[in-house]
């Protein structure tokens, strides 16, 4: 595949004009029922202009091989069936029954990860085995090729020095007062557990199984891109609407509200992870930049509930 995400132009502008349509008709909607649009906007420009096109620069020396989808139209049905299977049962009602049938503390959270782990990877790649698919090109990890460190360094330190300053993860980490042996293991074990919890189980669902059949079918990467994004996004409805509470950032007894906010603020996250999988097709690489997003906010929790500070 060449580096220069085909499809054609115009068709490349379509899609970026349709989505650009869809975040806008959201965040209006956002502001017509006086709930926050300014994160949106700030999400679009961070992550779906800036960090984007950064992402866009850095991988210029990307040279990704092919990814053969041998029955694109059937493979992407499954896919799809199988996401929205995963939305409202997993997403939507099956998180939160986990999470109260096993108690809270360390056995609950290893059990979170290995049932995660199951639902984003091992399901769908099972599918996908059954249909014929070739599973090994969609778990490209290497670190060797062109691109690969120039982004994850530039991208990942940008990102963390992002969500030092908009989070109030460091303050929160502060506020247990770690001894200093503790954090040494304690941030490596978060970015480790999240690069597998967040980063292994989204980006291979998201980006290596949805977005290549969206690419086989539509013949677009730009398209693939933007319609993997927007249904990332929705696929976290069932889940917000359903188990979310007042507090929870994007909550309402508003269903047309709940997609509106996913939309317009998770959807830019997606278009960046959605463009670096088409420009290097490195699960590795996506994997651990989705972690350097999740870190921050991941090791008060670490610290509480393997180091027991409180």
């Amino acid at each position: 595949m060449s580096n220069s995400m085909p499809g054609g132009r115009a068709a490349a502008f379509a899609y970026g004009a349709a989505y650009l349509a869809t975040w806008g008709a959201a965040t209006a909607y956002l502001y017509s029922r006086h709930a926050d649009w300014t994160f949106p906007l700030i999400s679009l420009g961070v992550f779906g202009v800036v960090l984007s096109g950064l992402a866009w620069a850095l991988t210029r020396a990307a040279r990704p091989g092919p990814i053969e989808v041998r029955r694109p139209r059937l493979e992407l049905g499954a896919v799809l069936a199988y996401l929205a299977v995963y939305a409202i049962v997993f997403l939507g009602w099956g998180m939160g029954a986990l999470r109260e049938a096993v108690p809270a503390g360390q056995g609950q959270e290893l059990v979170v990860l290995g049932v995660k782990l199951v639902a984003h990877v091992v399901g769908p790649a099972l599918l996908l085995a059954l249909l014929g698919a070739r599973l090994g090109p969609l778990f490209g990890t290497a670190a060797a090729a062109r691109g690969f460190w120039p982004t994850l360094l530039v991208l990942g330190l940008i990102l963390l020095a992002l969500l030092s300053l908009v989070s109030p993860s460091l303050g929160q980490i502060a506020s247990l007062h770690p001894p200093i042996q503790d954090l040494v293991w304690a941030a490596p074990l978060a970015f480790a557990w999240l690069a597998l919890e967040a980063g292994l189980c989204e980006e291979f669902l998201f980006r290596a199984v949805l977005q290549t059949r969206l690419s086989a079918v539509l013949r677009s990467e730009v398209g693939a891109v933007v319609i993997g994004a927007l249904v990332f996004a929705l696929c976290h409805v069932p889940g917000l609407y359903l188990r979310g509470a007042p507090g929870v950032d994007g909550y309402s007894t508003d269903l047309l509200q709940v997609i509106a906010f996913t939309v317009a603020t998770l959807s830019p996250i997606a278009l960046m992870f959605g463009l670096i999988w088409a420009r290097t097709r490195n699960l590795l690489l996506v994997v651990l930049l989705h972690a350097c997003v999740d870190v921050l906010p991941q090791i008060p929790d670490t610290l509480r509930i393997w180091a027991g500070l409180h």
